[in-house]
């Protein structure tokens, strides 16, 4: 009965080591931990009255609430592999209080400071499978700090590389090019440049699905609000007479059906054309799309 509960207790800490590999190191899928969070988090701010403020801490809030589930199941979940060997299988400090707690209450305690690293020493492994053990946790305490930081310094940069894009199309749709000043090799160096960066904006999305649930402040800087401006570009620099800027219309347009997909398979779900998913990305951002 004892192995059976400890076996309990590995299992628990498998499963969220998994959901922590799948998040962060496995760029084609998702962990569920953090994807259900995050979405349940980002539908209910969706009722409060104050929209965009509140929508404004879903992405910080649901990371901080991973990460706070990931650490609490991996030290209940090393807690229950300790508690039915306490305290026959550990050996405690002269003088320590700690024998005449509940062994659960120890349990916990032990796995607190274990995957703290503090290595306080008053409540050690006495077992040998159990002082192979102990020092697992450690590790895998280190590798959670170390997950977090990462996790942190990935998200933020795709952060970046979507408010750019958005701010340089609201600058271009402030200045509004004309069929004719994209026809031109400026207008195909602008139109290629504005594929690559949608094509990176695709790759964030896919890889650090996380992103899409943090809001990105004004309209100038909203990706949701000026991705439709993009299309304009498209079918303008489809609309030339130079070759190629008639080639890099069409990639930036297929640039932009690619991304539309992306976001309608992983969050939209609209079963629509590329207009129609970037019109549900506003709408969910509360943001109307600015097409021309």
């Amino acid at each position: 009965m004892k192995w059976l509960v400890s076996l309990a207790g590995a299992g628990l800490v498998m499963v969220a080591l998994r959901d922590l590999f799948h998040t962060l190191w496995h760029p084609t899928r998702h962990g569920g931990l953090s994807r259900l969070v995050m979405t349940a988090l980002w539908r209910l701010a969706r009722h409060f009255r104050a929209r965009r403020r509140v929508v404004g801490l879903v992405g910080p809030l649901a990371m901080v609430t991973v990460v706070g589930i990931w650490a609490v199941t991996i030290i209940v979940g090393w807690a229950i592999i300790y508690w039915p060997h306490m305290p026959g299988a550990f050996s405690f400090t002269p003088g320590s209080q700690a024998a005449q707690q509940p062994p659960l209450l120890d349990a916990v305690y032990l796995s607190l400071v274990t995957v703290a690293t503090l290595g306080l020493g008053d409540i050690a492994p006495a077992e040998g499978w159990l002082r192979l053990v102990s020092p697992l946790e450690a590790l895998v305490g280190f590798a959670l700090l170390t997950a977090t930081v990462s996790w942190v310094l990935e998200i933020y940069p795709a952060l970046t590389r979507r408010r750019v894009l958005a701010i340089r199309l609201a600058l271009l749709q402030r200045s509004d090019p004309s069929v004719h000043q994209l026809d031109g090799t400026v207008g195909a160096t602008l139109l290629e440049s504005l594929a690559t960066e949608v094509a990176r904006v695709r790759i964030d999305f896919t890889q650090y699905a996380e992103a899409y649930y943090f809001h990105d402040g004004e309209d100038h800087s909203s990706l949701a609000a000026t991705i439709g401006y993009a299309f304009a570009l498209a079918q303008r620099g489809q609309a030339a007479r130079r070759p190629d800027v008639r080639l890099t219309g069409d990639v930036l347009a297929g640039a932009l059906e690619d991304l539309a997909t992306i976001l309608d398979q992983r969050f939209l779900h609209t079963g629509g054309t590329p207009m129609e998913v970037f019109t549900a990305y506003a709408a969910d951002h509360g943001r109307s799309l600015t097409q021309s």
